[in-house]
């Protein structure tokens, strides 16, 4: 549901076509020097310049219009991808990839477990009184960054790590308040201060942009016949671009979303006309109900709505 959302959000920057050309110009550039390397080097492109050359300007205009409108349609189909690419990535994968799905999430679920023990040690090292040094609150810091990038309940895990980034990005809200990210993300995405939907956008493009950064990788290795080069060069953006900047970038979009329930959340209270709750215990349960009501509807009598503002 939250990705059928971003789509249809993000479909109101499709006329953005000149972003999407960038990565798709520097691609087809790219290919164009393998293939001259292959042939010699790029003064074999002679012949196809000198060709043009001798056309009318007209025909000249024409060729380099449909080579510039070709560029940017195949970013745009290749920028079309970026969500169901994403969806791979964070492990959303065929039923016949079950296995390694299961063998993944317990490989993942057995080593947080581990790390469970360690984080408790090292949080009490780094909470009053004791007196923490550099060591401690470094070990404490980097197993409290991992702990954050993924869900806190094993059973909600993925097998990958962009995936578990997300996935605990969703959990937080219904961990902490009770609230399901899924159901009431469209009735708060409303509500949303200007500059904090702007925000979130932004982020969602740039994570999207690394998506498509990594499958332009992957095609790049489709040049591999002019020069073995480009096998290594497309392997190499492919791999940094999900090993690294995808991880950071859905960080990034994941806590932006959590930033929104955590300073926004009562707007769905206000609005719906449902009794704010008076303490963290009674959120939760709140939450809950409130979620509940909008995925089903209820004919409790309880709570009472409070008086429109």
């Amino acid at each position: 549901m939250l990705t059928a959302f971003w789509e249809a959000v993000g479909g109101k920057f499709a006329d953005r076509w000149a972003a999407v050309s960038v990565p798709a110009l520097v691609f087809w550039l790219g290919g164009l020097a393998t293939w001259s390397y292959h042939r010699g080097g790029l003064h074999t492109l002679t012949t196809q310049t000198q060709w043009l050359d001798r056309q009318t300007t007209a025909i000249q205009l024409a060729a380099i219009g449909t080579v510039l409108l070709a560029v940017a349609a195949s970013g745009i189909v290749i920028a079309g991808a970026a969500t169901p690419v994403l969806r791979l990535l964070e492990g959303y994968w065929p039923s016949w990839a079950s296995p390694l799905r299961r063998r993944l999430i317990g490989w993942l679920a057995a080593r947080a477990a581990t790390e469970a023990a360690a984080w408790q040690a090292a949080h009490e090292l780094v909470q009053p009184p004791a007196i923490p040094t550099d060591d401690d609150i470094a070990t404490y810091t980097r197993l409290e960054r991992r702990r954050r990038r993924r869900p806190s309940a094993a059973g909600y895990f993925l097998p990958t790590p962009i995936g578990n980034i997300l996935r605990a990005a969703e959990r937080r809200p219904s961990d902490k308040y009770g609230l399901d990210t899924v159901a009431l993300w469209p009735r708060l995405w409303p509500a949303l201060p200007d500059t904090l939907r702007q925000d979130l956008l932004a982020a969602r493009r740039s994570l999207d942009s690394a998506v498509t950064t990594a499958i332009w990788g992957v095609l790049f290795c489709a040049f591999t016949p002019f020069t073995p080069l480009a096998i290594l060069v497309g392997l190499t953006v492919t791999l940094t671009t999900v090993t690294m900047v995808i991880p950071r970038r859905a960080q990034v979009f994941g806590d932006l979303i959590e930033a929104a329930y955590d300073q926004h959340r009562t707007v769905l209270y206000q609005q719906l006309r449902w009794p704010l709750p008076s303490n963290p215990q009674q959120e939760r349960t709140y939450g809950q109900q409130l979620t509940a009501y909008l995925w089903r509807g209820s004919d409790d009598t309880t709570p009472t709505f409070t008086p429109p503002s």
